[in-house]
């Protein structure tokens, strides 16, 4: 519907604020209605796994915006009721306290949850022992800060970005860390093997351990968790485990609504996934044209492209732009600011720019033959917007630093 009278945005994380935010930015001027899960104001997700666990950041600070803000843009919020149902025929969407909500356009922006891991003491029970936390919402930030108070021993199972950023965080508080992951190298596929390898060469110098594994259940005792196990038998204890083994898209509300599912909400180029029904954030699937294929993509600064773009677009009509972003992330590693842009899988040599890694501070850019495909940033964020350029245009900037010839090893996504 190209003139949506009332609008439903699903979903109060960065992807849903930002559009419905958009939306009034851009001249919408019927009803609108943000529709969250949890009880509190829309608020950033990044700085759970740093400021907020390390206890630096309070509550308050991860706020997108101030609740007066809300009231002026005219956005009725409904927070603290989970979404149950769409009723594309009817147009309406139901929530789990009862209330229906009409209207001519949906916007999907309902994320992921954790994956859990089985336990060995009652394997078809889905309740953790205590001990076993997930790092997605604010409450469960909190919760794990108060967990890792008494500076215990905690497994982190799983080390992407969420795993290891959380990892340094518990490190930083005082607690005995072993980080499991699943390559020799933690994070070499996104940010390279000279990235990667000084986050590694940083976990050690802070004591942070890293085990070579898969854990594939928990164990437990009296309802309290002792510890991880491991694909090869192994046992590694534990006080505290975090679970950060990837995620699973929110979208069983709509099986049976006729909504295209598929490893989240599968979209157009347009984030359109059927007539008036749209997708933003981590929840959408969409074909990217960069690299020819579908994906999700758990990224801040995508979430908040993404919601910018669906917001055009609902408000376009027929002059409805594709949304084809760089793919961009940033990540904090103790005193390692890391920045990267395009994709690194499959690239196979790299060149410095500025700096070099013995500084712990450098900029590289990333090829597949002779086309530029990625590029990194290591505590030089100012150059930041002079690498995606160059990435976007393919074009490598302009240096009299000489190559470097370590090929780039970049095979994992």
């Amino acid at each position: 519907m190209s003139d949506p009278h009332e609008i439903v945005v699903i979903g109060a994380g960065a992807a849903g604020a930002t559009t419905a935010e958009s939306l009034r930015r851009q001249g919408y001027d019927g009803r609108l209605t943000l529709v969250g899960a949890e009880p509190h104001l829309p608020y950033d997700r990044p700085p759970l796994s740093k400021q907020i666990l390390t206890g630096r950041w309070e509550p308050d600070r991860v706020r997108l915006r101030a609740p007066e803000v809300y009231e002026r843009l005219a956005i009725d919020l409904r927070l603290g009721s989970p979404v149950t149902g769409l009723d594309r025929t009817g147009r309406t969407v139901h929530l789990a306290d009862g209330t229906r909500l009409h209207t001519d356009a949906v916007v999907v922006a309902t994320g992921v949850r954790p994956r859990r891991l089985p336990r060995t003491d009652h394997p078809g029970r889905s309740e953790p022992p205590a001990g076993v936390h997930v790092l997605r919402t604010l409450d469960d930030a909190l919760a794990l800060r108060e967990a890792l108070r008494a500076g215990p021993r905690m497994v982190v199972a799983g080390a992407g970005l969420l795993g290891a950023e959380a990892a340094v965080a518990a490190r930083a508080l005082g607690a005995d860390v072993t980080l499991v992951s699943s390559a020799p190298v933690p994070l070499l596929g996104l940010l390279g093997p000279q990235a990667a390898g000084l986050v590694a060469a940083t976990h050690r110098d802070l004591g942070l351990r890293v085990h070579q594994g898969r854990v594939t259940a928990v164990r437990a005792a009296r309802d309290t968790v002792t510890g991880v196990q491991l694909a090869d038998g192994g046992v590694l204890p534990a006080d505290v485990v975090l679970v950060a083994t990837g995620s699973v898209p929110n979208t069983e509300w709509l099986h049976g609504t006729g909504v295209p599912v598929g490893d989240g909400v599968v979209c157009d180029v347009l984030c359109a996934a059927e007539p008036g029904v749209w997708a933003a954030g981590d929840v959408a699937n969409r074909p990217d044209p960069r690299t020819r294929r579908r994906r999700r993509l758990e990224h801040r600064t995508h979430a908040t492209e993404q919601a910018m773009a669906v917001a055009r677009n609902i408000l376009a009509g027929g002059a409805a732009r594709p949304f084809a972003p760089l793919r961009s992330f940033w990540t904090d590693q103790h005193d390692l600011k890391i920045q990267v842009f395009g994709d690194l899988t499959g690239t196979d040599r790299c060149h410095i720019l500025q700096g070099t890694p013995s500084e712990r501070q450098f900029t590289a850019v990333y090829y597949a033959g002779e086309r530029v495909l990625g590029a990194v940033a290591v505590n030089m964020p100012r150059e930041a917007l002079r690498l995606r350029v160059a990435v976007e245009s393919g074009e490598l900037p302009t240096t009299d630093h000489p190559a470097d010839p370590t090929p780039a090893g970049a095979t994992e996504g």
